[in-house]
């Protein structure tokens, strides 16, 4: 199988090189920081330094002819989202948009797109499932949402088959210390650097941690099959912020020096989503728990 795969230069991106590599599939990456970057990890894809909302996107696609694009290109941080809306939508809504039109110039192309727990806001209920209303708080959780409606306009007028993800707080092995997992990211710096580590609030606030391994198995399974659905990925349990320092002095075997700060406004106090739909539907379900998971990062790091 032919995957295109936007994004290939980031976190979540490289591991899913990784994983298509391993398995044979044949991997084609667009990414515009491959416009100034030369990544060894893509020494054996055809890569294109190409910004998702250029026409020459759409040219690509037209040429590569992929069975299935995978598009994790976006613009990821919350807080630039806030401080440049119009470059947020612009990235995350326009360029999907564009995405879109790419894949239906390419007859049976599937596509594959990753949305985002800020979507929901602040819970109504938990553990939040697929039907929760929709109520972002942030432009970042408008410009991941809003694209989910273009993709099934799209599918509905041109038979475009999807499948839709919304990622809980995602970690593990290459992760930048931005967007919505990166707590686990700075966490974990301070744990290998021995350096103060900032807790805003009471450490009480709880979040849905997954693992990226995870998150590339089940974006292996939408590979060979398009569900035309959207579906949490996620461990379906909450986990606070003070277990996860305690998880993490226990793997690195020392405790960390740490601050308190204010709790920041406008930060969701508790928040998990449900993964029932994902197994019933998808046959997926999460394999690494946070505390093997932590432990499972902080050993890479190590190595």
């Amino acid at each position: 199988m032919k995957v295109l795969l936007t994004g290939g230069a980031g976190f979540i991106g490289r591991n899913l090189v990784e994983a298509y590599l391993k398995r044979g599939d044949q991997v084609v990456v667009v990414d515009s920081k491959a416009a100034h970057t030369e990544f060894e990890w893509l020494s054996d894809c055809k890569v294109y330094g190409v910004d998702i909302r250029d026409e020459a996107f759409v040219d690509i696609v037209k040429k590569e002819k992929p069975d299935l694009i995978n598009h994790h290109a976006a613009q990821i941080d919350v807080q630039s989202a806030i401080a440049d809306p119009i470059k947020d939508a612009s990235i995350n809504i326009l360029g999907t948009i564009n995405v879109l039109e790419a894949c239906r110039s390419v007859p049976g192309c599937r596509l594959i797109y990753p949305s985002s727990a800020a979507i929901y806001g602040t819970p109504d209920y938990l553990g939040v499932d697929e039907l929760h209303p929709i109520r972002p708080l942030s432009m970042y959780g408008i410009s991941k949402y809003n694209p989910e409606e273009y993709i099934r306009t799209y599918s509905n007028l041109y038979g475009i088959r999807y499948t839709i993800f919304r990622y809980a707080n995602v970690y593990g092995r290459y992760q930048d210390p931005k967007g919505e997992g990166g707590v686990i990211c700075v966490l974990m710096n301070s744990a290998l650097k021995k350096q103060l580590f900032t807790m805003f609030g009471d450490g009480k606030q709880t979040r849905d941690f997954i693992h990226v391994d995870d998150i590339v198995s089940a974006n292996l399974l939408a590979s060979d099959e398009s569900f035309n659905d959207v579906f949490n990925i996620s461990t379906g349990k909450a986990t606070s912020l003070i277990e996860t320092v305690q998880y993490m002095e226990g793997v690195a075997g020392f405790e960390l020096e740490k601050q308190i700060k204010e709790e920041r406004k406008g930060d969701i106090k508790h928040s998990y989503l449900t993964n029932e739909k994902a197994l019933a539907k998808m046959g997926w379900a999460p394999r690494i728990d946070i505390k093997k998971g932590l432990g499972e990062t902080y050993s890479f790091y190590r190595s």
